[in-house]
């Protein structure tokens, strides 16, 4: 597992935003290598260039039900612009992973997994359900890095 970098994103400061870095919260007191991070496009593709796995974990807004739960492998497919578009970047998750496909610059694995927000306003608190799926959104990645 020591090959593995896990990447929070989000903002701690705009409640459902900061599902990312919540996360990561649990998983640095597992021992993993983790980090926290704005979600900007190319500061992304140079903190994941010395790890050959990387999982990405992020907010994402579209028409699901908040605290779904998204699966992504982003070496076999493509990964949807409108899912991790709750960002102040133009430049950022998807477009990251897509730049990084042109240039060769990918990890050999990279997940991501989206938790479906509700409200990004400002607030340190997540919405009761993201806040509700943080231990199934843990033991998803701890199977992932596992596996």
């Amino acid at each position: 597992m020591n090959d593995w970098l896990i990447i929070g994103i989000g903002n701690r400061l705009r409640r459902d935003d900061a599902v990312g870095p919540r996360v990561v919260d649990r998983l640095e007191k597992r021992g993993l290598q983790c980090q926290e991070h704005s979600g900007e496009g190319a500061g992304l593709i140079s903190a994941w260039e010395a790890y050959p796995r990387v999982l990405l974990i992020d907010a994402t807004r579209s028409d699901a039900k908040p605290g779904t739960i998204h699966q992504i492998n982003a070496i076999e497919q493509t990964v949807p612009t409108d899912l991790f578009h709750y960002s102040s970047h133009q430049f950022g998750v998807a477009e990251a992973i897509e730049m990084a496909r042109t240039l060769k610059r990918l990890p050999d694995q990279l997940w991501l997994v989206g938790i479906e927000g509700e409200n990004f306003g400002y607030g340190e608190e997540l919405t009761p359900q993201v806040n509700n799926v943080l231990d199934q959104a843990e033991q998803i990645i701890l199977a992932r890095i596992r596996a």
